[in-house]
């Protein structure tokens, strides 16, 4: 999987756990950190997860601000956003 830094991102506009609406314009001036993957609760997803969350004061402290994104609805992110204990939010790209 490639690393794209410093790329514009194309116009979006979604859900995400804890309420949020996310939108390309939502973190203007932000560095904004968007990992992708298949699904919820999978061996290797949940691994790539917990790898985010093992790292996630290394973002904040960077100044990034940390988003997972999956096709997955917004119930099963909020229960594998609660099991894993994910201090970010997941965006539901349905």
């Amino acid at each position: 999987m490639a690393i794209v830094v410093d790329k514009l991102i194309s116009e979006f506009e979604a859900e995400a756990t804890g309420g949020i609406k996310v939108s390309n314009t939502t973190h203007l001036g932000q560095m904004l950190v968007l990992f992708f993957y298949p699904k919820d609760n999978t061996p290797g997803c949940s691994t790539e997860a917990l790898e985010f969350r093992d790292k996630y004061k290394d973002f904040v402290k960077a100044g990034a601000v940390v988003y997972g994104v999956s096709r997955d609805n917004m119930a099963l992110h909020d229960a594998f956003k609660a099991k894993l204990e994910l201090p970010y939010e997941l965006i539901a790209d349905t």
